[in-house]
């Protein structure tokens, strides 16, 4: 019921998207015979959802040499590209490796950092894990208000500090996790632009202070993307990853965009794993990403 309801939500979250892919997909699949001219409006449609160029290059390189005959199996065989192209990006978050198991969470200003560290929580408390957030956005009051108020939504406890170092944050966090028996803990950061080189350098201080504090830590850096900045996610994805060696992202927003694709481009051309994706506001709209659900769900 729950799998349902979701892939339900899901169709639903992409449905801008798929609605760019909807005149070459479905209804010229359906009026006409597989020719170089539908290929051709096909990849366009691709790029236009936010495929990327190489990523729609080689998904309608793969339908030719399936050479389906009609539009239905022509459908059916992009599904299948899509799937094959985002497989490698599938992959499950593990936490019993430590304890306390770190996520250290980034992101550009907007992206949706911290509504996804709530939504992430109740997620792993839903797995039977104790949670434990860190308030490392010591620049905006707003987030740490606001991420206690999710911890408070969750009643998980929250490490925050009136003002000061993200990273005394941070370790403060680590050592309250131990003390109290904590699973996982989740530290937010300030959100920044990586052309903003000095809070690039100030993050990876925060990931030197987690590893100090607890050996292996963080066990996971995730960055949270908001779908709707399309290709300037790839961007994002390349840039904080060699900052800090990206171990996941996070795929907020997808509802509100048409340019849900781009987890074609990021699979084609930078494929960091992709943890989960979110579709709506509410506690339980962050959800572990799979291939084949995702392919469903864009192409219709």
């Amino acid at each position: 019921m729950v799998a349902t309801s979701w892939a339900a939500r899901l169709k639903a979250g992409l449905a801008r998207t798929r609605d760019v892919l909807n005149t070459p997909v479905s209804e010229l699949l359906l009026r006409r015979k597989i020719d170089e001219a539908l290929y051709q409006e096909l990849e366009t449609a691709l790029v236009q959802a936010d495929c990327g160029v190489a990523a729609s290059r080689d998904l309608v390189l793969q339908l030719r040499k399936r050479k389906a005959e009609d539009g239905e199996a022509l459908k059916g065989a992009l599904k299948d590209a899509v799937t094959e192209l985002l497989s490698p990006l599938e992959r499950r978050l593990e936490v019993e490796k430590a304890k306390p198991f770190v996520i250290m969470i980034a992101g550009v200003n907007g992206s949706g950092k911290t509504t996804s560290i709530g939504k992430l929580a109740r997620w792993l408390q839903l797995q039977g894990k104790s949670v434990l957030l860190a308030a490392g956005d010591t620049f905006r009051a707003a987030a740490r208000e606001q991420l206690v108020a999710w911890g408070a939504r969750n009643a998980v406890p929250v490490i925050a500090q009136d003002s000061g170092d993200p990273g005394a944050v941070v370790f403060d966090a680590l050592a309250a996790a131990r003390a109290r028996n904590i699973d996982v803990v989740i530290a937010d950061t300030a959100g920044r632009l990586p052309t903003q080189l000095h809070l690039m350098e100030e993050i990876k201080k925060v990931k030197r202070v987690a590893a100090k504090a607890l050996e292996g830590a963080p066990h996971e850096v995730l960055l949270v993307l908001d779908a709707n900045t399309g290709q300037n996610s790839l961007a994002q994805v390349k840039a904080f990853d060699a900052a800090l060696g990206l171990t996941g992202l996070i795929l907020t927003k997808l509802d509100g965009t048409a340019k849900g694709g781009v987890v074609c481009a990021i699979a084609k051309e930078k494929p960091v794993p992709l943890l989960f994706v979110g579709v709506g506001e509410g506690i339980d709209d962050l959800r572990p990403f799979a291939a084949r659900e995702f392919a469903e769900a864009l192409v219709g």
